[in-house]
């Protein structure tokens, strides 16, 4: 299932708490960027995850979140740091901004951890 343009909407209104970030239609998903960097995700079921790393996954265990999932063809499961994030978020802007805010500098983070030459940040 793709995401439909009322949740496309819905996902921008919902991330405009947080500056400059904008929403890309990927893979039958969204993608949730700022600054060029993916600091989020939205499944094609609707779900909204939040990226994450040793310094954050504790928030998302914390509520029992868990960890995005792609199920691929040959059987395997893949990861990718993206954790759902709780439903309360979805109604409070200020926490959500505080914890997108925290994703984004998970993505810097992990965009410093590049070659110089692949970064998105300069």
């Amino acid at each position: 299932m793709a995401l439909d343009a009322d949740f496309m909407i819905w996902l921008e209104d919902l991330f405009s708490v947080v500056p400059d970030t904008k929403i890309k239609k990927m893979f039958g998903g969204a993608g949730v960027f700022r600054h060029g960097l993916m600091f989020g995700l939205a499944t094609s079921d609707g779900r909204v995850s939040l990226k994450a790393d040793s310094e954050t996954i504790g928030d998302f265990t914390a509520e029992d979140c868990r960890e995005w999932e792609y199920h691929r063809k040959d059987g395997k499961i893949t990861t990718m740091g993206y954790w759902y994030i709780p439903e309360r978020l979805s109604e409070d802007g200020d926490e959500l901004l505080e914890w997108s805010l925290k994703a984004f500098e998970v993505a810097v983070r992990a965009d410093n951890k590049k070659p110089p030459s692949q970064r998105k940040l300069k």
